[in-house]
């Protein structure tokens, strides 16, 4: 499950690639590569709570990554389809 999630929040990033300034994709690129390193990391390690927490660690770091980059290109404001969007604050 974790696998589709990566994958598909890479298709997205793609599509959405060309939306962003080289400065913020390269920002995003490298939360990337170093949550793909914690992942693996996690996939080496036996089932249990040390596991759940680096693969957190993981997905934290990647959404921090994506965060950062978005303040890079739009000062903070969140697009409909990101997470955390709230239609009410229009």
């Amino acid at each position: 499950m974790r696998k589709m999630f990566i994958a598909l929040a890479a298709t997205s990033a793609l599509a959405l690639g060309a939306c962003q300034s080289p400065a913020a994709d390269k920002v995003e690129d490298q939360a990337e590569a170093q949550a793909d390193v914690i992942d693996d990391q996690a996939d080496a390690m036996p089932e249990g709570p040390a596991k759940e927490a680096m693969e957190d660690k993981a997905d934290a770091v990647e959404a921090a990554g994506e965060e950062k980059a978005n303040a890079m290109d739009d000062n903070g404001e969140i697009a409909p389809s990101e997470v955390g969007a709230d239609p009410a604050k229009k």
